[in-house]
């Protein structure tokens, strides 16, 4: 249902210790569009780490691009929007053929998902567009920071959002849930954040709740 938080991900091949295999798709398309495979685990495991952050690649007969607003391709490790084409996506919506022009572009559906892809044709989901950040200029992804402070063994559950902010116009808003007896300080988690993102992605606002409100697929 969403892109899984690495933290996440070591807890369960560390858990579980069987193979696992993790899909992205669209309800525009029948099944996954790419995947990241067991064998990709265990790359991750022998030394390349990065893997884990990744959706995976390309499925058979699916195509993937990552293209800018004019949809041309981005270089390998540029966020742009993911676009796919392939038998296994949809053909338009149903009676709806604006919103068809406006998702399929010549013959690529436009994902609304920000991504990169490395020079091995792997998929490093970023977020939805809609919720990306802008803040003094600069593009912030929430899932990204939502991983980064998921690492912190006090924090239990994170939600990232962009706020109204005079000077910067969106400022990074961290609504955190956490464990029972151990409430961070907002500055210790700036520090712990300090090597794992970009100054300006780092949140300066910290709201701590009880519980992060879910829909039945969590």
């Amino acid at each position: 249902a969403a892109p899984v938080a690495e933290p996440l991900l070591k807890r369960a091949l560390d858990v579980f210790r069987c193979p696992l295999i993790q899909g992205y798709g669209l309800t525009e398309s029948a099944g996954g569009i790419a995947y990241l495979n067991e064998g990709d685990h265990q790359k991750a495991l022998e030394g390349r780490p990065e893997l884990l952050r990744s959706t995976g690649r390309a499925v058979v007969l699916a195509e993937i691009r990552i293209v800018d607003r004019d949809g041309k391709d981005v270089p390998p490790g540029t966020v742009g929007e993911l676009a796919v084409r392939g038998p296994n996506v949809m053909k338009g919506y149903w009676r709806n053929p604006k919103a068809t022009a406006e998702t399929i572009v010549d013959g690529w559906l436009r994902s609304g998902d920000a991504a990169s892809m490395d020079e091995d044709g792997y998929i490093y989901l970023q977020d939805r567009i809609k919720d990306m950040i802008v803040s003094g200029g600069t593009n912030i992804y929430p899932n990204e920071v939502e991983s980064a402070l998921l690492e912190h063994p006090d924090l239990m559950d994170v939600a990232v959002i962009g706020v109204p902010d005079r000077k910067w116009g969106e400022a990074v808003l961290a609504v955190c849930v956490a464990r029972p007896g151990r409430q961070p300080a907002p500055d210790d988690l700036v520090a712990f954040c300090r090597d794992r993102l970009g100054g300006y992605k780092i949140p300066r606002r910290y709201q701590f709740v009880e519980a992060l409100p879910r829909n039945a697929s969590g």
